[in-house]
C-alpha cells in the first residue's frame, strides 16, 4: 500500500510552498496571456477589417486610418488568418518544446524559465500593442512574432514540471500535480477577466495589462526561485517525497571554532580508513549527466504516453479554442455569456485533475484512474453534444465533461510526466525531466496543432455533431494508447499482491 499523501505533505518545508506558488502562477500569467489573444479576436478582427463602426479609428482622420487597417478585404478572412496564427503558435510551440526539454536538463531551470517569460512578454507586447499605438499592420510581422512567442513560450512548461519534480517525489505527487496542473485552467480565468477588464479601452492594452504582468512574474521568479531542495540543504527522495534535512555543516558552522582542529583530524582518520577498507567512490557533488533526446524517447511509457496525449490534448485544446465560438454559435447565445459558461469547463479540469490524482496515489499506480476516466469522457462527450439549449443543464454537463477530458489531461502533462522522468532506471542519470517533459506536452501540442485544421474543416463540411464524434474518436485513441500501460501496472500490481502473500 503506498504511503498516505497527506503523511507526505507533512513533511514540506516553507520552501516547497514557495517553489509551488511560484511555478503555479508562473503558468498561470502564461495562460492567462495565450488566453488573452483568444478573448480579443473579434476585436482584432473589427481592427484589421473595414467597418464603419470601428470604434478604434480616429475621427479625426477615419479615411486614412481605414486605408491603412485595412488588412484584410472582409471579417471572414480576417477569421481565418486568426485562425492560422493559432496553428502556427501551436506547431512552433510543439518543436519548442521539443528543444526547451533538452536545454532545460543542461542550463539552469531558473535561466531558461525567466527567459522564456519575459521574452514572450516582450513579444506579446510588440504584436498587439506596440503595433496598434504605431499603426504598424503587416501580415508577416504577425505570423514572425507569433512563432517567436510559441518558441519562447514553450520554454516554460518543461522547466516548472522539471523543479516541481526536483522538489516533490512520487509519492503524493498525485495529489500534489493535481492540484498544481490546475495553473493553466486558472489561467484561462484570469486572463478572460483581465481582457474583459480593460477591452471598451481597446485590444491593444488587454495585451498591454497581461504582458506587463507576466514580464514582472519573470522578474521574480528569477530572484525568488530556487529550482532544486540541494540549494538549501534537503535531499529529495523519490519514494517518499522529502528525507530529513541534511544540514551542510561547513555552510552553517563559524568560521574559527575550538573544536575544528580535533573534528577535522576525526575526519581524516575515518577518511583513511575508509580508503584502506573499501575501493574509492566517485565524489558525491558531481553533477548526473543529461540523457540524449532519442533516449528519452526510448524510455518506457514515454513514447505510448505521448501520442495519448496528442489525441487527449487535440480535444482539450478544441474545447479552449472553439467552446465560446461553439455556444455562441450553436445556441445564439451573446458572445459575453458564451465566454463565462466556458469556464465550468476549467472548473471541471481543475477538481477532475486534483481529485483524479489523490486516487492515483492512494493506488499507486496512474494508468486505471486515466482509463476509467477517459471512458466516462466519451460518454459525457455524446451527452453534452445533445445538451438541451439551457445554460444551467449545459453548465452542469461541460463542468463533468471538464473533470474527466481536464482531470486526464493534466496528469499526463504533470504528475505522469515527473514519474516518467524520475524512473529508476535513470538512477545514475537524474536530468531527463526537462525532456522528457518536453516530449510528452510536444507531441501532446503537434496533435492539438493538427486538431484545429480538422475541427474547422469538419465543423464546416458536417457540423459540429460530427466534431464531437471527432473528440470521441480521439478520446478513444487515447485510451488505446494507455491499456498496453494499464495492463503493465495491473501485472505489476498482482506480483506484488503475490510476493506479498509468500512472505505472509
Amino acid at each position: 500500500m503506498p504511503p498516505s499523501c497527506f503523511g507526505c505533505l507533512s513533511q514540506y518545508t516553507h520552501h516547497h510552498l514557495v517553489v509551488f506558488l511560484l511555478t503555479f502562477f508562473s503558468y498561470v500569467l502564461l495562460h492567462a496571456s495565450r488566453k488573452t489573444f483568444s478573448n480579443v479576436k473579434v476585436s482584432i478582427s473589427a481592427q484589421w477589417t473595414p467597418s464603419a463602426h470601428n470604434d478604434s479609428v480616429p475621427a479625426f482622420c477615419p479615411v486614412e486610418t481605414w486605408e491603412d487597417n485595412h488588412l484584410f478585404a472582409d471579417e471572414k478572412q480576417a477569421t481565418l488568418f486568426l485562425g492560422a496564427l493559432d496553428s502556427i503558435f501551436l506547431f512552433s510551440y510543439a518543436v519548442g518544446l521539443y528543444l526547451s526539454g533538452i536545454i532545460g536538463d543542461r542550463v539552469n531551470l531558473r535561466y531558461v524559465l525567466c527567459f522564456g517569460l519575459c521574452g514572450s512578454a516582450i513579444v506579446e507586447f510588440l504584436f498587439g500593442t506596440l503595433t496598434e499605438w504605431l499603426h504598424v499592420y503587416n501580415v508577416y510581422l504577425y505570423c514572425s512574432l507569433w512563432v517567436l512567442n510559441g518558441l519562447l513560450q514553450s520554454a516554460v512548461w518543461p522547466c516548472v514540471v522539471a523543479v516541481m519534480g526536483n522538489w516533490f517525489g512520487k509519492a503524493g505527487r498525485g495529489f500534489v500535480f493535481g492540484l498544481w496542473s490546475a495553473c493553466a485552467s486558472v489561467g484561462n480565468i484570469l486572463g478572460a477577466f483581465l481582457a474583459s477588464s480593460v477591452l471598451k479601452y481597446g485590444y491593444e492594452y488587454a495585451f498591454l495589462v497581461t504582458s506587463v504582468v507576466q514580464f514582472a512574474g519573470g522578474v521574480v521568479v528569477f530572484f525568488g526561485l530556487l529550482t532544486s531542495p540541494k540549494e538549501v540543504g534537503l535531499h529529495l527522495e523519490s519514494e517518499t517525497g522529502l528525507s530529513p534535512v541534511e544540514t551542510d555543516t561547513d555552510s552553517h558552522r563559524p568560521l574559527m571554532s575550538d573544536e575544528e582542529e580535533d573534528n577535522e583530524q576525526q575526519v581524516e582518520t575515518y577518511s583513511q580508513q575508509c580508503r584502506t577498507d573499501q575501493p574509492p567512490e566517485e565524489p558525491e557533488d558531481e553533477p548526473p549527466h543529461a540523457i540524449g533526446f532519442f533516449q528519452a524517447f526510448c524510455l518506457p511509457g514515454v513514447l505510448l504516453y505521448s501520442l495519448a496525449y496528442a489525441c487527449l490534448k487535440l480535444v482539450n485544446y478544441s474545447f479552449f479554442f472553439w467552446l465560446p465560438f461553439y455556444l455562441s454559435n450553436n445556441y445564439g447565445w451573446k458572445e459575453a455569456e458564451a465566454d463565462r459558461l466556458s469556464v465550468w469547463y476549467d472548473v471541471g479540469g481543475i477538481v477532475g485533475g486534483t481529485l483524479q490524482g489523490l486516487i492515483s496515489d492512494f493506488m499507486g499506480k496512474r494508468a486505471p484512474v486515466l482509463v476509467f476516466s477517459l471512458v466516462m469522457a466519451m460518454g459525457s462527450l455524446v451527452g453534452y453534444s445533445r445538451s438541451p439549449n439551457d445554460k444551467v443543464i449545459n453548465a452542469v454537463i461541460l463542468a463533468i465533461t471538464g473533470f474527466f477530458i481536464g482531470g486526464p489531461s493534466n496528469m499526463i502533462s504533470s504528475a505522469i510526466s515527473a514519474d516518467l522522468g524520475r524512473q529508476d532506471i535513470l538512477r545514475g542519470s537524474q536530468e531527463a525531466l526537462a525532456t522528457v517533459t518536453g516530449i510528452v506536452d510536444g507531441t501532446g501540442s503537434i496533435g492539438a496543432a493538427v486538431g484545429q485544421y480538422l475541427v474547422s474543416l469538419i465543423e464546416s463540411k458536417l457540423g459540429w455533431m460530427s466534431v464531437f464524434y471527432f473528440f470521441v474518436v480521439m478520446t478513444g485513441g487515447s485510451v488505446v494508447f494507455i491499456v498496453p500501460l494499464l495492463v503493465r501496472e495491473l501485472r505489476d500490481m498482482w506480483r506484488e499482491r503475490q510476493a506479498l502473500r509468500h512472505q505472509l
